[in-house]
């Protein structure tokens, strides 16, 4: 076994340094990284060694006259209001978004989803840059694209039929789609292939499983968050407002209330604003699922109308955005008051979410938190002052998509006949019409068409 850890200049405890998120390193931390090299080897053993720093700097990128204002404040403080300011400035241009429309929506997730890839991808790349390898960088933004073309054209094809049956070039990609992302990717992992070196064989199978991992964390949630957002806006704009809305409130009961270490991942996260965190967001979650409902613009599935040549959010809303009567359970009556209670279903459905972003959605902050630990830098970038790159930001929410994702095909979505209907049209003639006369017979059998005439 050799030993690959790196103390760093000046003969300091590697361990106590402000740049390392979490102060308190656990085991993994002080035992270091080892790499057993007996056997298997392409030469000099030394050759296909990662070098990871044991911290990186943090850059202060706060604007000059934030930290003017706050130069008298002690540093928690400090980072208190700066969190804050940006916090608010962040908010404020989502809202901004959500009134542009979801074209607005989509762009500003594919730009999250590139830049989080590009956070990552750079670390990979400052832990192996030593080595100069051929062609990783420009093969990880390689398979990027390809991974993009091939999911949404899959989505293209899915929720927009008419639009691609109205475009002739459309109609090609369509009908090849699958074929021509293959051949896509297939081209990248030629390139990859021709691109190994001696001597850092494994460093580069090393950085090939770096780049499809990152796609699959990255790129393969951002396109459930697309999907997600076609279902209507309320399924976009209700998940990412809950885990946004949960971090806010963690952190503020953390910050005044909180005693108690909740993981050894984070040691500033506690119980206490876990469970202030909780209670807090499902509130949140139910009050606006509640204001969200009452709109058509955002309960309605995004769709394409071929007369205007436009995208629309117009529908006869469906019955969990219509208002239901519903009996308080008798435990409850007593101390509510009430024995029934008018609500929107999709209040209930808000419930189940706020829960998951609260219990389960903080486990994809604590995986990003191993992930930068095992790598001693504090943030995946320094993007955003006082709160780090845009993956900081975004590692509960892509866990959070995926949940909805799964949630709306498990008890929400049920048979759509616009997206039945747009499959139909991409038939051959003979096949619109054999289904045509099955579906017609089979409404006779049961007598919702009237018998044929002799």
């Amino acid at each position: 076994m050799t030993e690959l850890r790196k103390r760093g200049g000046g003969g300091g405890n590697p361990d106590s340094g402000d740049n390392i998120s979490d102060k308190e390193a656990d085991g993994d931390d002080r035992l270091g990284l080892q790499v057993d090299l007996d056997g298997e080897c392409d030469g000099d053993p030394k050759g296909d060694t990662p070098d990871v720093p044991l911290s990186t700097s943090d850059t202060d990128n706060t604007p000059e006259c934030l930290n003017k204002a706050l130069e008298g404040l002690p540093p928690r403080w400090k980072n208190y209001w700066i969190r804050g300011v940006l916090s608010l400035a962040m908010i404020s241009g989502f809202f901004l978004i959500i009134c542009m429309g979801p074209i607005a929506l989509l762009l500003i997730v594919m730009t999250i989803q590139i830049k989080c890839f590009e956070e990552i991808i750079t670390i990979g790349y400052r832990v192996y840059r030593s080595y100069d390898l051929p062609w990783f960088r420009t093969l990880s933004w390689y398979f990027l694209i390809c991974v993009n073309y091939f999911f949404y054209g899959e989505t293209l094809a899915d929720y927009f039929g008419a639009l691609v049956q109205r475009e002739e070039p459309l109609q090609f990609l369509a009908r090849y789609h699958r074929f021509i992302s293959f051949a896509l990717y297939l081209a990248g992992f030629c390139m990859f292939v021709l691109s190994l070196v001696k001597k850092h064989y494994r460093l580069q199978f090393y950085m090939f499983a770096w780049t499809h991992v990152t796609l699959l964390i990255v790129v393969t949630q951002s396109h459930l968050v697309i999907q997600n957002l076609f279902e209507g806006m309320i399924w976009f704009i209700v998940p990412i407002s809950i885990v946004i809305c949960n971090d806010i409130m963690a952190y503020l009961f953390g910050f005044f209330f909180g005693r108690t270490p909740l993981i050894k991942l984070s040691p500033k996260k506690t119980w206490e604003g876990f469970i202030g965190g909780f209670f807090s967001t499902v509130v949140f979650g139910f009050l606006l699922a509640y204001l969200l409902s009452q709109f058509q613009y955002f309960v309605c599935p995004v769709g394409f109308n071929s007369e205007t040549n436009g995208f629309t959010v117009e529908c006869e809303p469906s019955d969990i955005f219509v208002m239901q009567e519903y009996t308080v359970p008798a435990v409850f009556q007593k101390t509510l008051g009430l024995k029934r209670v008018n609500m929107y279903p999709f209040q209930i459905h808000s419930i189940f979410l706020s829960s998951f972003a609260s219990l389960i959605g903080p486990f994809g902050g604590f995986f990003a938190s191993g992930f930068k630990r095992a790598f001693k830098i504090k943030d995946f970038a320094s993007t955003i002052p006082g709160h780090g790159g845009i993956m900081d930001r975004f590692d509960c929410q892509y866990l959070m998509a995926t949940f909805t994702h799964v949630y709306i095909a498990s008890f929400i979505r049920g048979p759509n006949p616009s997206k039945l209907l747009q499959q139909l049209l991409l038939l051959q003639p003979e096949q619109q019409l054999s289904i045509f006369h099955t579906l017609q017979y089979h409404l006779r059998e049961r007598n919702i068409l009237p018998p044929a005439a002799e």
